[in-house]
């Protein structure tokens, strides 16, 4: 009969005795929660203030290539375009064509004019070298002349000839004594005419130097009629034919398939670690999936905004002191396996610095206490660059 009241209710004793091994349990996990919950927090915080500093990164990023405005160096309208719109082309390549029928008269003219020049040097030299012979005739003249000038002298001292006669042959000599001069004159102006050199060759003379130069800017407008690509890349923007197009005007654009590089646009505060030469991961927003590896080029000497069409003038008016960004090129490594890049495509690029903020001095001090050595370097330098 007394243990009647432990026969009803079975179950109290097995509940009582789970309930009192379920404290120590908690009490070792509450244990271990308040130990390795802050030891984790201190753990994480102390990683991310060592390495907080490392990477540099940022959104305001930009693929970028080389493109130039093709323009056309002579005025007239297109005549054929030889290109379609995103179309790859070589360099050298004709992007299309201009009416040439005024260059081709304006060379047939120039042409026309050299062989005039041509012909007038050849006029020039033979014109000079009759000349010669003329002077040669006229110093014989007067040779003769002078003789006869003597010999009627003698005549008329022996009263054998008449004093008119005498006159006579003293005019006759002074004449051609001033044939001579007239005719080293002639030769002396043609010998100017044929650029004080009278053996010189067409090509040298000036006259005809000058309608070479114009045959030849009339030959290079005519090759300037056929528009080619400068370098390797993709037609954007192109024209269409009747087009009119004007001297430097732009026509049409080519942009670079390779060779692209990353504009990385970082706030001046965030380029204290930044240099040449430092790894870069690069991800771009058209293709999430894949990551580039590059290289941290260069840095721009100026901001962004020294390149604005109006720069900032700090000096005068309220001044509010606004984060510069300097624009960062990133070289991007060719990859014939990578999806292709097109310039202007936004990018998320990160600059591995290789920076490590130091531990605390009082942080040091107890870790060299406890430990009883120094800490390395590494742990407790700067890092690298």
């Amino acid at each position: 009969m007394p243990e009647a009241p432990e026969s009803e209710n079975p179950s109290a004793a097995p509940a009582g005795d789970a309930l009192a091994n379920a404290r120590p349990r908690r009490r070792w996990l509450r244990t271990v929660l308040l130990v390795a919950g802050p030891l984790l927090v201190a753990t994480g915080a102390a990683w991310v203030y060592i390495t907080g500093g490392r990477y540099a990164e940022t959104e305001n990023a930009y693929v970028k290539a080389d493109k130039v405005a093709v323009s056309a160096q002579v005025a007239g309208p297109i005549t054929e375009v030889l290109v379609h719109e995103n179309e790859p082309v070589k360099r050298g390549q004709v992007l299309f064509r201009i009416d040439d029928a005024e260059f081709q008269v304006a060379m047939s003219r120039a042409q026309a004019r050299m062989r005039g020049m041509q012909a007038l040097v050849d006029s020039l030299r033979a014109g000079y070298r009759q000349k010669l012979e003329e002077l040669e005739r006229d110093r014989v003249d007067a040779e003769y002349k002078e003789r006869e000038f003597e010999r009627q002298s003698t005549l008329a001292q022996d009263n054998l000839a008449s004093r008119s006669r005498l006159d006579e042959a003293r005019n006759d000599r002074d004449v051609a004594r001033k044939q001579i001069a007239i005719t080293e004159q002639a030769l002396a102006q043609l010998r100017a005419q044929l650029g004080g050199n009278p053996a010189i060759a067409i090509e040298s003379h000036p006259v005809y130097m000058e309608a070479k130069a114009a045959y030849d800017e009339a030959e290079l407008n005519l090759q300037h009629t056929v528009v080619r690509a400068p370098f390797d890349g993709v037609v954007q923007r192109k024209p269409e034919p009747g087009q009119y197009v004007r001297p430097g005007e732009p026509v049409m654009a080519i942009v670079a398939e390779h060779d692209v590089w990353i504009e990385a646009n970082y706030k001046e505060t965030e380029l204290t670690h930044v240099r040449s030469g430092q790894q870069v991961s690069i991800r771009v927003d058209t293709y999430p999936d894949h990551v580039w590896q590059g290289t941290v080029e260069s840095l721009s000497q100026a901001s962004g905004a020294e390149f604005s069409v109006l720069p900032p003038q700090n000096a005068t008016g309220n001044w509010v002191k606004v984060v510069q960004r300097i624009p960062v090129r990133i070289a991007v490594p060719e990859d014939p396996d990578a999806p292709p890049l097109r310039a202007g495509m936004s990018t998320v690029v990160e600059i591995d610095t290789g920076y490590q903020r130091p531990l605390p001095g009082i942080v040091r001090t107890a870790l060299n206490l406890l430990g009883g050595a120094t800490l390395p370097a590494a742990t407790a330098g700067t890092g690298t660059h």
